[in-house]
């Protein structure tokens, strides 16, 4: 057998045909490199977050936080007292709904008995300064303590006492303190 019978054979055989097979497989690829491009970009694809830089979203992203969910309470108007129930419902669930951290569940008689036999005015008096892992006025200082007798009251009524809910003081003996700061700004501008 002679050698010639095992020469690889080759379809590139002179170096011109090896320069046009190289350009031609780099265009064949730049090809489809465009026509995928062409492909993708063809649609307008839409997806989450295009309308991003729209009037409308610009606008939502800079209103003030403050018109989002909040309201603006007037600092010198008179306090609006709220019910016991509404400062259980807002500052005192938390805890006495679920007994966190040993607080007596409301409507649990047995919990609540001892702390009962103390007196309204000792459970008033822990509720406004705090008392063991409570803090005082329940961990929400913007309450008064007339707000926090009447959660206590409302907490310990539902639990098997018989307290009389405290009352609003007299209107006639609030009304000079709402006008004691009044008058200080009309004697400002004589100076």
């Amino acid at each position: 057998m002679s050698d010639a019978q095992h020469e690889p054979v080759s379809v590139i055989r002179t170096p011109k045909q090896l320069v046009a097979a190289v350009v031609g497989f780099f265009l064949i690829t730049i090809l489809g490199i465009i026509l995928l491009v062409q492909f993708v970009t063809q649609q307008k694809l839409t997806g989450a977050g295009t309308d991003a830089m729209s009037a409308e979203a610009v606008a939502g992203r800079l209103k003030p936080v403050a018109d989002e969910g909040f309201t603006f309470k007037d600092a010198n108007a008179p306090k609006v007292l709220q019910t016991g129930e509404a400062i259980y419902t807002t500052t005192c669930q938390a805890c006495h709904g679920a007994g966190v951290a040993g607080a007596p569940k409301v409507g649990d008689s047995g919990a609540w008995g001892a702390r009962i036999a103390q007196g309204y005015d000792t459970l008033v008096k822990h509720a406004i300064e705090g008392i063991r892992a409570m803090p005082a006025k329940g961990g929400n200082p913007d309450l008064d303590n007339l707000e926090v007798a009447r959660a206590v009251v409302f907490m310990t009524n539902q639990s098997g006492a018989k307290f009389k809910e405290p009352e609003a003081p007299a209107a006639s003996a609030a009304a000079p303190a709402g006008d004691a700061p009044a008058a200080a700004p009309a004697e400002a501008p004589k100076g």
